[in-house]
């Protein structure tokens, strides 16, 4: 066991697990555990490699701005970096990903701008195009461009893929990983064909990915959306080799959440959802397979950053991945019930310092207001600013006070329809079943419910 000097000493030399709880089938399933990085991914890896790639060649120099287009993780590996090494850092992210994601790039002193995810390559808000026009118009600013950066390969060439190969006692028989720039992929897998031509590179793949079509056909199909983060893409990046890739399998976002969460209840280790994608992928291999192999999966970041997502099951129930219960009334509206105790609640002697700190706590803007297992009341983030501004002391005042004690209930066999009228009054329906409160029906549940149907 050594000490280290600084925490970029600490990048590479990940750990290897044994899935031993996993259905591989008649294979053994090994994960190279990249979110044992201090960065929580396998791209602290390349963002070293790249920074200090470029520091050699002349492209940065003290005082000067990283620019990068990244799904966070890249971001974040380069924030660590730039932090150690006293750099600025610009970062481009789409839209969809995570708000850990952000958060942990912001604390570590990045500048992070979000743009749409919604659009192509040549748009102008599309992330590369972005990251590269920003990069441009600043002094001093070097646009890492990982996506066609050789050092993302050597990063892997002569890290990530020697490491497998001895971790693994010179015996593999196939890795999977995906491709977010295609840089593990690459380098990881020229390593081991030098090593080892036998050894199978398998292309874990998101489905809307082009990558998978496009090895199995020959022919770029459009490209689709998906919710599985930092994997998958709408081209294919520069220093991509797909020459490499024996297999492709694809993998929806329900099969790589669920089986993210399957890796934290079987095997205690919380993974991200590229994890879940190449897990899942890696299984669907193990289990065709006729002869003992062995097989490795590489793990490219933590779950830490998902936790508002795949880990949420009030998230994963909106997104439809997770089966509810199915009661054919508007039960099936309500996000969370009360009578499960599943809602946010306060009561009516409670002061309003309480409810502002649950619903800033639990991000909801409204509560009920319930005495003895009875709803009396709702109190909204309306009610509180109308109580509070311009007399702070009412902080300390009862919820009784000042919630609406007129509620707009709503039966629970009453019809969809019912809803708006209620809705359009600005109001919130409280759905009752007789005298027995179930739950509060938002705006967004029943979007939720509606975009449900048509999935």
């Amino acid at each position: 066991m050594r000490t280290y000097d600084n925490v970029l000493e600490m990048i590479g030399g990940t750990p290897m697990l044994r899935l031993a709880r996993m259905d591989a089938g008649p294979c053994t399933l090994f994960a190279k555990l990249e979110m044992q990085n201090p960065g929580g991914s396998i791209k602290d890896r390349i963002g070293l490699a790249m920074v200090e790639a470029a520091e050699r060649e002349g492209r940065i120099s003290p005082g000067g701005t990283l620019v990068e287009a990244t799904a966070g993780n890249t971001g974040l590996g380069l924030a660590l970096v730039a932090a150690q090494k006293g750099y600025r850092l610009i970062v481009v992210m789409p839209d969809k990903m995570s708000r850990e994601k952000v958060a942990h790039l912001r604390a570590l002193g990045a500048e992070v701008v979000m743009t749409r995810s919604d659009v192509g390559k040549g748009h102008p808000e599309y992330y590369q195009d972005l990251a590269a026009r920003l990069a441009k118009e600043k002094a001093n600013a070097f646009f890492v461009n990982q996506f066609a950066n050789p050092a993302n390969v050597r990063a892997h060439e002569e890290g990530t893929g020697p490491e497998i190969w001895e971790q693994t006692g010179h015996r593999v028989d196939a890795v999977v990983c995906g491709v977010g720039s295609g840089g593990t992929l690459t380098g990881v897998g020229r390593f081991l064909k030098r090593q080892s031509p036998g050894t199978k590179m398998i292309l874990a793949d998101p489905e809307g990915s082009v990558l998978a079509p496009l090895i199995a056909t020959g022919h770029m199909p459009n490209a689709g959306s998906w919710l599985v983060e930092g994997m998958g893409e709408d081209f294919v990046p520069p220093i991509c080799d797909l020459s490499l890739v024996d297999q492709a399998i694809t993998v929806s976002d329900r099969e790589s959440f669920l089986a993210a969460r399957e890796i934290l209840a079987r095997e205690g280790l919380l993974v991200g959802s590229s994890a879940g994608c190449i897990v899942a992928a890696a299984l669907r291999w193990c289990r065709a397979q006729t002869a003992p192999q062995r097989m490795v999966a590489i793990v490219p970041d933590s779950g830490a950053k998902y936790l508002s997502k795949m880990f949420n099951d009030y998230w994963m129930l909106d997104q439809g991945f997770l089966d509810r219960p199915h009661h054919g009334n508007l039960r099936d509206l309500v996000a969370r019930s009360h009578t499960a105790h599943e809602d946010y609640v306060v009561g009516p002697s409670e002061t309003l310092m309480n409810a502002y700190g649950r619903m800033k706590l639990y991000d909801v803007s409204q509560l009920p207001v319930i005495d003895q297992d009875r709803i009396v009341g709702i109190i909204d983030e309306s009610d509180l600013l109308i109580a509070v501004f311009g007399h702070e002391q009412a902080f300390k005042e009862p919820v009784a006070k000042h919630m609406t004690a007129r509620v707009e209930t709503v039966a629970v066999d009453a019809p969809v329809a019912a809803l708006m009228p209620i809705l359009r009054a600005e109001r919130v329906p409280i759905v009752m079943d007789g005298a027995t409160f179930v739950g509060l029906i938002t705006r967004i549940d029943l979007l939720n419910y509606l975009r449900r149907k048509v999935a």
